[in-house]
């Protein structure tokens, strides 16, 4: 283990990190709301630790190996999640204590959207900036940015790209080049970004709202500047670009740049995807199961309230965004724990979204049905073929590993909630929400997690981290063959 290289390429990130502060400084400046002080010092305590990091080890410049980029990846998201809480517990107007300034952002960078906060419309810009931020910043990965950047310093990138893209297949690249790779994540996702925003602004959010919603948006975090999030709005319009942009940035960004690539948005990239046509299957039933049962329980005066609304609650949960426009927890019979389940399948691999993602969900229907089969034909060899192409064998065995481990986690969380004095009710929709990095629950933590035990808070952290980093990139620190030369 190369750890003087790691704790060296630690400091550089960490560095780079303290530069988004930044921005928000900019924010409080422009709004003159007094809270960019906080920002400022957060960026001198922050680039100072990078460089005392990096500073003793600087010519320290090795290759990376696989449990290299593994280590640093946890301990970036760690050190990050952490550094990102200093501006919550310096900013007076916040008033949050150690475990709700933690809670934040770490429910900020893993994209999750669950907060502690509650006046939203009250607190400065600054604040509700920089909790947008945090989430777009997250969306895509900080250390895919710097997966850009770090060959320029002599340090190869594809360790660390191997241990933050989500997915069962991790390597495929779109370009020879991995730094190449990066880039063009970035510019797509960008690009989005840019796109999002601007159509926010031209169906009646303000500059400030375009601008932070489109990050939470394209991240898929969830993040609102405003208490009644969505609801806010009360417009169609707005709801229709956002579910629009949640499909969009829900889709793998592999087909984005072969579309793209292409000279122009060709969907024939899309429609051969076997992802892509189970994606836009379960989104076509979720909608049509909410709007059935909206319209035969009356719970909207008229169709179109009802389509508005069971469109955009079944696209916002079940990609993992957490927006909402109506309090989805009250809605009739099955449906807010069926949207609560659909957000374990969550969005496609190579997504910004959350969830154990399609294409292992659809793989895991594969492989049941083949058994099945073997049981009708105990003789007979089936193959599992995702389109066209048959798998090895090793890929369906990491995606029944990938399945009992995230199974695991999420009994032992849910057990440690339930140790803290959580009902069960709660318990399981906490977990479920952090874990799958979706955000609002059900019973006690359906509008907000503020209410909830400081020890209930640690566990969710934990909860959030490990559905950010795909359970098995920070499961396998705990196995001593790890740690083993």
């Amino acid at each position: 283990m190369q750890f003087r290289s790691i704790i060296r390429i630690v400091g550089l990130l960490l560095a780079l990190f303290s530069v988004s502060m930044l921005a928000p400084a900019g924010v409080a400046l422009i709004y003159r709301d007094g809270a960019g002080v906080p920002f400022v010092v957060t960026f001198i305590i922050l680039l100072i630790c990078g460089f005392v990091c990096w500073f003793p080890n600087r010519r320290q410049k090795r290759d990376l190996k696989a449990r290299d980029g593994f280590l640093i990846v946890v301990l970036f998201w760690t050190v990050i999640g952490s550094a990102g809480s200093l501006p919550f517990l310096l900013v007076n107007s916040a008033s949050v204590s150690v475990a709700d300034a933690f809670f934040e952002s770490f429910s900020a960078l893993t994209t999750t959207g669950a907060t502690v906060l509650v006046g939203l419309d009250d607190l400065p810009k600054a604040i509700l900036f920089y909790r947008q931020f945090l989430q777009w910043f997250g969306g895509m990965g900080i250390i895919v940015l710097a997966v850009a950047i770090l060959p320029m310093l002599g340090i190869g990138g594809m360790q660390l790209y191997r241990a933050e893209i989500p997915g069962p297949v991790k390597d495929s690249k779109m370009t020879p080049r991995i730094a190449e790779t990066a880039k063009a994540l970035w510019y797509i996702y960008l690009s989005l970004t840019v796109a999002c925003a601007i159509a926010f602004w031209l169906a009646g959010m303000t500059f400030f709202d375009a601008i932070g919603h489109s990050f939470s948006t394209i991240a898929i975090g969830g993040f609102s500047t405003h208490d009644a999030s969505m609801a806010y709005f009360d417009s169609y319009a707005i709801n229709m670009i956002t579910v629009v942009f949640l499909l969009i940035s829900a889709c793998n960004y592999s087909l984005h740049f072969a579309a793209f690539a292409s000279g122009g948005v060709h969907p024939k990239y899309y429609l051969k995807d076997p992802e892509f046509r189970a994606f836009i299957f379960i989104q076509v039933m979720l909608f049509l199961i909410c709007f059935l049962v909206l319209l035969n329980h009356h719970s909207y005066d008229t169709y179109y309230e009802a389509f508005d609304q069971a469109l955009f609650q079944s696209v916002s949960i079940s990609t993992t965004a957490g927006f909402t426009t109506t309090g989805f927890a009250q809605w009739p019979l099955f449906l807010p724990m069926l949207l609560l389940f659909s957000s374990f399948i969550g969005g496609c691999a190579g997504s910004t979204g959350g969830g154990m993602k399609v294409i292992r969900i659809l793989l895991l229907t594969l492989q049941g049905f083949r058994e099945l089969k073997r049981l009708v034909h105990p003789r007979a060899v089936f193959t599992i073929k995702l389109g066209s192409k048959a798998l090895p064998s090793k890929v369906i065995d990491a995606v029944w590993g990938f399945f009992s481990a995230y199974a695991l986690v999420f009994v032992i969380c849910m057990l440690a909630l339930i140790a803290t004095g959580m009902d069960e009710l709660t318990a399981f929709s906490a977990v479920a929400s952090t874990l799958n990095n979706l955000g609002p629950g059900l019973g006690e933590v359906s509008l907000h997690y503020g209410d909830i035990s400081d020890s209930a808070k640690w566990v969710l952290v934990i909860s959030m981290l490990f559905g950010r980093l795909e359970v098995f990139t920070l499961l396998i620190l705990f196995t001593p063959a790890f740690w083993k030369n």
